[in-house]
């Protein structure tokens, strides 16, 4: 069995589309990224959703 390597450097947030869909990895505390596959409606909605929160 192979041994296991700590996980460094998770990465920043970044978004690729990917199909007809877009996907989000966010890095999260502790370590990994919640990968998450939103279609472009839902980035959009997400976009105001945000865009409020900051306001």
């Amino acid at each position: 069995m192979a041994a296991q390597k700590p996980r460094t450097g998770d990465g920043p947030l970044e978004v690729t589309k990917e199909g007809r869909g877009m996907v989000l990895r966010l890095p999260v505390e502790g370590g990994g990224r919640l990968v998450i596959e939103i279609s472009p409606d839902e980035a959009k909605a997400l976009q105001e959703t945000l865009a409020e929160a900051l306001a």
